[in-house]
């Protein structure tokens, strides 16, 4: 069994599979800055441009995927991130379906990372006062079921090798926002970067508030768990163990 107090190794190619931009950087970010600067590859996959996401009178769908774009290259940029794909589906209609699947699988045959991270696609509470999204919840599915086992199935999704993508098989996934985490990314040394990279998302915070003090408080707890200052949490999936 792995080591619950085993932070993993870093890979040299990692792949983060979310809904929303402001995903990653509210719960991931920190470990995205961590191994970008310790010289890994990371790419973000964003099934929607979050076009759904205020509450401003007026503004129309095209106009906020355009803000929210952007805000999310920004973002990337602030952590060493430079590749963002946005699939483009509906915020807020997001299902589980089979196009969905394969879209995926494309991007992880193309990019073929060793490490995938997604939401728990199970978590429908957080806390007593928030319920999951529903999109939040069919990204990690149908996440999860394209890296096990379809992304490295030769006879899955075929007409993928039609366009030069060979399947690939995901070493391990991280799985954040999950009740039962057994594992923490150490982001002492990063957490003011994730922080500065949720200050992107100018969008979603009219009035002005600042995440700092709510991003310190959520991972001072997860930093408690391992005996550090800051800490990011995951279930950890090994899908392929390397050999000693």
């Amino acid at each position: 069994m792995t080591n619950s107090n085993q932070e993993p190794k870093i890979p040299q190619r990692a792949m983060a599979i979310v809904a929303h931009p402001d995903d990653i950087e509210f719960v991931i970010a920190g470990t995205m800055a961590k191994w970008a600067k310790a010289g890994a590859t990371v790419s973000y996959v964003l099934v929607t441009s979050g076009d759904a996401g205020s509450h401003e009178p007026g503004i129309t769908r095209e106009a906020l995927a355009c803000i929210r774009e952007a805000e999310q290259r920004a973002a990337a940029h602030k952590v060493g991130v430079d590749e963002v794909i946005f699939l483009g589906y509906r915020d807020g209609e997001v299902e589980p379906t089979l196009t969905l699947r394969r879209d995926l699988v494309r991007q992880i045959r193309r990019f073929k990372p060793d490490t995938v991270l997604c939401a728990d696609p199970t978590h429908f509470f957080i806390g007593n006062d928030y319920i999951n999204h529903p999109d939040h919840r069919a990204v990690g599915q149908a996440a999860l079921d394209a890296v096990a086992p379809v992304a490295a199935m030769p006879l899955s999704f075929a007409e993928l090798r039609e366009e030069g993508l060979e399947p690939h098989r995901v070493k391990e996934v991280l799985v954040f926002g999950t009740a039962n985490p057994d594992t923490w990314v150490d982001i002492s040394d990063t957490l003011d970067l994730k922080i500065e990279a949720l200050r992107q998302h100018a969008s979603q915070f009219p009035d002005g508030w600042d995440p700092a003090d709510m991003l310190r408080e959520w991972a001072a707890e997860g930093g408690r768990n391992i005996g550090v200052k800051y800490a990011e949490a995951y279930k950890r999936i090994v899908l392929e163990r390397e050999e000693n």
